[in-house]
Formats: C-alpha cells, structure tokens, sequence
C-alpha cells in the first residue's frame, strides 16, 4: 500500500516541540501535541501519564481543542520530550482520531523522513465508530409513543 503525502507543516512541529521543552517535566508530561484548527489556530497539549494509564498528548489536545471551540482539525503531530522529535500516535490514538476526525492529517518520521499522511493510511481496513453511529440511526425502529 502507497500512502499519498502532503506538505509538512513546519510550524506546528516547532509549536509542539516548543511545548514539549518547555512544559514536559519528569515523568508524568512527556508528549506533546500539536493540531492546526480548520480556522489556522494551533492548539497544544501534554499526555498526563499515571500509573494507571492516561491519556497521550493527541487525546488531551481533543478535549483542549473542543474547550476552545475547535472541532474540526486539519493536521496533528505529536513530540516527545528531551529533543526526541516527531513521534507517531499509538494505536488507541490512531483509532480515536481516525473516529473523531477521519480526514485528519498526521506528521510522522523522523529527520529528512517527515511526512504528512492521513490518519487512515496509519489504520488501514480499520473499523469506524462513527460510521457504526451512523448505521444505529439509519436502523433504529421509530417510536410509535
């Protein structure tokens, strides 16, 4: 399978390493992410780990995104701490954001390998929950109350 790229966007890597540089300290901030906004604003975020699991830096850039009225994301990367550069989502974030927004850009690789795909192409043959919502409300039975 080819995965079809597109422009890198630069400044959303330098936005993400810049917060993971200054905002990742120890062990429990140790991502961050960057998303540009369908409006061209740059939302950021770190991952809260614990030792219970916690959400990576793309999932709590959703809900920092939504806070601020951005719904609609068009490009996504993820840096990790202490200089260690573009990082790919994991497979939980790579399904959440493939539900959330299936159109979804994705930086990824490392040095002059930086590429943008698009979040399907990380999750190929993958299952949708969205389009399984949608399948729900085109069969539900309607009330006769």
């Amino acid at each position: 399978m080819s995965m079809q790229t597109h422009p890198v966007d630069h400044e959303l890597i330098q936005a993400a390493a810049h917060v993971a540089r200054t905002r990742c300290r120890g062990d429990n901030h140790t991502m961050a992410a960057a998303a540009r906004a369908r409006d061209g604003r740059i939302i950021t975020a770190v991952n809260a780990h614990h030792f219970t699991g916690g959400p990576c830096a793309e999932l709590v850039l959703i809900g920092a995104a939504a806070a601020q009225g951005a719904y609609e994301l068009d490009t996504i990367v993820a840096v990790g701490d202490r200089d260690r550069g573009v990082v790919p989502p994991c497979g939980r974030c790579r399904q959440v954001l493939l539900d959330y927004f299936p159109a979804l850009n994705v930086i990824v690789g490392e040095g002059d390998r930086i590429r943008t795909v698009r979040i399907s192409d990380l999750l190929p043959e993958s299952y949708v929950w969205a389009d399984h919502q949608l399948e729900t409300e085109k069969t539900a039975p309607l009330s006769t109350d």
